[in-house]
This record gives structure tokens, C-alpha cells and sequence, in this order.
């Protein structure tokens, strides 16, 4: 079915009514009904003209007419079959109406070009002809009338163009206009299909953002929190052994736990502060995803607010001296040194050694890195020595560090435990070996880990000395 532009434009600005057979509406149906009965009667007038002319019955004729302005209630269907009758029926004088409505149907319709073409020069080569020959015989007719040699050409030629040229054209521009909104239709539900896809995509992309930055932020607060917690049930231990032999190293080892207690508190309290501002900043266009290095500068704060206590140390509730604060970027390597205190000081027996140019720094711990590189290293040693205070009480550990060309790689490696246990009762979520991992990969290192032949474990790490940037888009 060729629906035509009047058609179309219509359904564009309301909801269509579908009506019968090949009309997509019901008013159409009952426009083409309209123009048929007008048509008919029309033809069926001069149809009875023509045959009282060419002396045949005038009910042959009406009848004749009948059908032939019938013919447009198929015009949106076959509009080339009504523009074929209507050149068929123009010697008979009849189908003015017929012609111009099948004219605009055809040029509206999606009938190519080329046949348009075709059969408008058809119709107004019989129309011309038709009208040369009317208006002969009218002026045969009237002797008093003499009109000079061009009028009839001139005459005819100008009947015919108002009779098929404004239709013609018009059927073209409703036609342009109707494929013109279809295109543009088209390219609406194109563009709203992609937008969906769009949001579809972004829904995804901040699902899969959301976890990880879940995950991150797990991963940040448990090496902030465990290794500390971990530390004070050592501590806790070694006092209830140590509370009626040596009340006096008791009474020490009451007060490290204690500090470390308020230090993890506070860490607690500074790492929910930070989430809720994170939160919060949302709304403010603040990047979420500094949460996770913020969380670790808090927790490097809180760390050197107090220094590690060693055996025989200050008195419990002793103020802690004052440490050099970080720059907010989360721990370093310089610090490793501290945290090697700690574990000493809940009576690990660790060594820590650096292999490469060391020499030429202060702090014996090589060159500076990017802050992401130093606090992934920092984040394994770590974890590894918190595990070997779970897993192994009593063993010996040894942190080696090595900076080579373009990497840094650290090995942390515990021999067997010196009680014969396997367990201090800490608890364990499993998730230190896969955080650790996750951080070094990130970075687009190397993480091994498993169990010696001595009966110990080992963590290795390789990080590459500059970071990855992050990937856009």
C-alpha cells in the first residue's frame, strides 16, 4: 500500500484510527469515499453527455461515469491505475477531479520519479489534445468569433497547465514532506534507541564503579585496621602470660595495648569521616574515588601520631613524642622501618634489609617513587607481617627490599613457627593475599605468594617504579 502525504502528515499530529482495508485511518476512508461520490457524480454528468453525443444510451453513459469516479476510492493504493483511467477517459470529456486528485496521489506517493514523470506528460499531451479539439469545434461553432491563430494553442496550453501542474507540484512537496518526517522520526527513535543503550551502558559502568569502589575502600580499611588489632591481641596475649611473673613489663605491655586501642579508634573514627564526607562531597561534584587514598592518609596520620613502644620503653600513659606528619599521600617507605618496630615490639624476631641505591638517602630506603608505588609496597610488607603474627607466633621474618632499574620488589619470608603452632587465634577473613594481589596487579606488577620448603611462607612483589596512568573515558 502507497500511502500519501495527507495521509501521513495527519497520523504526525495525533494518534491514528485504523480503519478498514488498506486505509491506515479512518478518516481517510472517509475522505476517499467523499472525493469518489463527488467524482462519480461528476462523471456520471458528463458521462451521459458523452453518450447523448456519440448517440449511445444515457444510462450506459451515467453508468460509465459511475464507475470511473469510483475509481479514487483506490487511489492510495493503485494511484497509478486511477492516473491510467483518467487519461483513458479524457477523450470522453469526463474525470476533471479524477485527474487532479489521482495527479497529487501519484506525485505524493513513493511511485519513482521517472513514472511520475511519464504519466503527467501523458496527461497533458491528451489533455491538450482533448482541449485543441473542444475548443476547435466550440469556435467552429460560433461564427461571429473569429480569434487570431495562437489562441487556441495558447488557450489549451494553459487549461491544461492549472489542471495538472498545482496538483502535480503540491503532491510533490506533500511527498518530500511526509519522507522528510519519517526520516527525522526515524532518526528520533535511532537517537532515543542510543540513548538507552547510553544509560544502559553508564547504569553498568557506575554499577561495576560502585564496586569497586566498595571494594577498595574494604581493601584500604583492612590493612589500615587489621595489622594494628592484630598487634594488640599479641600484646594481650603476652600480657596475660607475663601478669604474675613480671607485673612491671605487664603493666607496659598494658599500656602499648592500650594506645594502640585509642589509636585504632581514632583511625575508626577518621576513616568514617572520611567515607561520610565522601559521601557527601557527591553532591558537590567531588571525585568519590579519592576516598581510598584518603582513608590511607588518615590512617598514616594516625600511625605517627604515637610511636611504636619497644620492650622496656616508656612507662604506659607516657605521651608520645611528636612524629613528622606525611603530606597526606598515605604511607611510604621511609616508614617501613616503623613498621618493623611494631612488629618487633610484640616480640616478632624480623629483620629488614634494602638492597640497591639506599646509600644515597637519609632514610637508607632508596629512591622516591610515585605515592601509589610506596604505599602498595608499604600495604604488602604489611600484610605479611600481620599474617605472620597470625599464623606463625613466634616465627622469624625477614623484609627484604631491592630497588632495581625501573621496579621495586620486596619479600617478605617467615620460617616455621618457633611454638610448633599454627595459629595465634586471630581471625581471618581471607582477604589479605587477595587484596595484596589486587594492589600489585593494579599497578601492573607481580604477586607471588605460598608456602617454603623450611616450612615457612613467602610474599614476593614487583611494582613497576612508575604507575599506570588511569584509563579515561
Amino acid at each position: 500500500m502507497t500511502a500519501t502525504g495527507a495521509s501521513e502528515g495527519a497520523g504526525v499530529r495525533g494518534a491514528p484510527t485504523a480503519g478498514p482495508w488498506w486505509w491506515a485511518r479512518r478518516r481517510s476512508a472517509v475522505l476517499d469515499v467523499s472525493l469518489a461520490v463527488v467524482s462519480g457524480l461528476e462523471c456520471a454528468v458528463e458521462g451521459g453527455r458523452f453518450a447523448a453525443n456519440a448517440q449511445l444510451p444515457e444510462a450506459l453513459g451515467l453508468l460509465l461515469g459511475l464507475v470511473v469516479g469510483a475509481v479514487l476510492l483506490v487511489r492510495r493504493r493503485w494511484p497509478v491505475a486511477v492516473v491510467l483511467v483518467a487519461i483513458a477517459v479524457l477523450p470522453a470529456e469526463m474525470g476533471g477531479l479524477l485527474g487532479m486528485v489521482g495527479l497529487y496521489t501519484l506525485a505524493a506517493s513513493d511511485v519513482p520519479r521517472r513514472i511520475i514523470a511519464l504519466l503527467t506528460g501523458m496527461t497533458m499531451v491528451g489533455g491538450v489534445l482533448t482541449a485543441f479539439f473542444a475548443m476547435r469545434q466550440d469556435v467552429v461553432s460560433e461564427p461571429a468569433f473569429h480569434p487570431p491563430a495562437w489562441f487556441l494553442p495558447v488557450m489549451t496550453m494553459a487549461v491544461c497547465l492549472v489542471m495538472t501542474a498545482p496538483p502535480v507540484l503540491w503532491g510533490l512537496y506533500v511527498g518530500a514532506r511526509r519522507r522528510l518526517v519519517e526520516s527525522l522520526r526515524e532518526r528520533a527513535d535511532g537517537l532515543e534507541r542510543e540513548l538507552s543503550l547510553l544509560a544502559d551502558r553508564a547504569e553498568e559502568r557506575a554499577e561495576w564503579a560502585r564496586n569497586e569502589e566498595r571494594t577498595r575502600i574494604a581493601r584500604e580499611m583492612h590493612d589500615v585496621v587489621a595489622h594494628r588489632v592484630s598487634l594488640m591481641v599479641v600484646h594481650s596475649a603476652a600480657l596475660q602470660a607475663i601478669a604474675l611473673k613480671d607485673p612491671e613489663k605487664a603493666s607496659k605491655n598494658a599500656g602499648l595495648v592500650g594506645d594502640m586501642g585509642r589509636q585504632a579508634l581514632t583511625e575508626l573514627r577518621e576513616m568514617l569521616g572520611v567515607l561520610r564526607t565522601a559521601e557527601g562531597s557527591s553532591v558537590r561534584r567531588a571525585p568519590a574515588s579519592d576516598a581510598p587514598e584518603r582513608l590511607a592518609a588518615v590512617a598514616a596520620q594516625a600511625k605517627a601520631k604515637t610511636p611504636a613502644a619497644a620492650p622496656g620503653g616508656p612507662a604506659a600513659g607516657a605521651p608520645a613524642q611528636a612524629a613528622a606528619e606525611p603530606d597526606g599521600e598515605g604511607p611510604c617507605l621511609a616508614e617501613l622501618a616503623e613498621l618493623v618496630g611494631q612488629s618487633r615490639a610484640a616480640g616478632m624476631t624480623v629483620e629488614l634489609s634494602v638492597e640497591g641505591p639506599a646509600g644515597d638517602d637519609a632514610d637508607g630506603t632508596g629512591p622516591d617513587y610515585g605515592p601509589g608505588v610506596e604505599q602498595t609496597v608499604f600495604r604488602v610488607v604489611q600484610e605479611a607481617l600481620t599474617n605472620v603474627h597470625k599464623h606463625a607466633p613466634g616465627a622469624r621474618a625477614r623484609v627484604r627490599l631491592a630497588h632495581r632499574a625501573g621496579e621495586v620488589a620486596v619479600q617478605v619470608e617467615n620460617g616455621p613457627s618457633a611454638r610448633g603452632a599454627t595459629d595465634a587465634g586471630l581471625p581471618s577473613g581471607g582477604n589479605g593475599l587477595v587484596g595484596m594481589r589486587e594492589r600489585v596487579t593494579a599497578l601492573g606488577g607481580a604477586f607471588v605468594s605460598g608456602p617454603t620448603d623450611a616450612g615457612g611462607f613467602r610474599v614476593s612483589a614487583v611494582v613497576p617504579a612508575v604507575a599506570p596512568a588511569p584509563a579515561t573515558g
